[in-house]
């Protein structure tokens, strides 16, 4: 009887470090893969922002559209009035 319970005892601390051991992976697994979505959801924006501005450049140089070499700026004062 003695053999018997020591023998239970002993296999239930394996059973329970058994337990724990597999509960750790599940919870590494899990942490995992929450990394890889979030990096899988940073790499489809970027994607998809180098995507859109490749396109852009494409239609760009399509278009014959030319680089701006200076940029003039108009002020109007918030009393005057425009028309036509």
């Amino acid at each position: 009887m003695l053999i018997s319970v020591i023998s239970l005892l002993v296999f239930s601390i394996f059973q329970a470090c058994s337990l724990a051991k597999e509960n750790y992976l599940i919870k590494d697994s899990e942490r995992k893969i929450n990394n890889l979505t979030k990096e899988n959801k940073t790499l489809e924006i970027n994607f998809s922002k180098s995507n859109s501005l490749s396109n852009i450049e494409n239609y760009l140089s399509k278009e014959n559209f030319v680089k701006a070499n200076q940029i003039k700026y108009i002020q109007i004062f918030e009393s005057s009035v425009v028309t036509k």
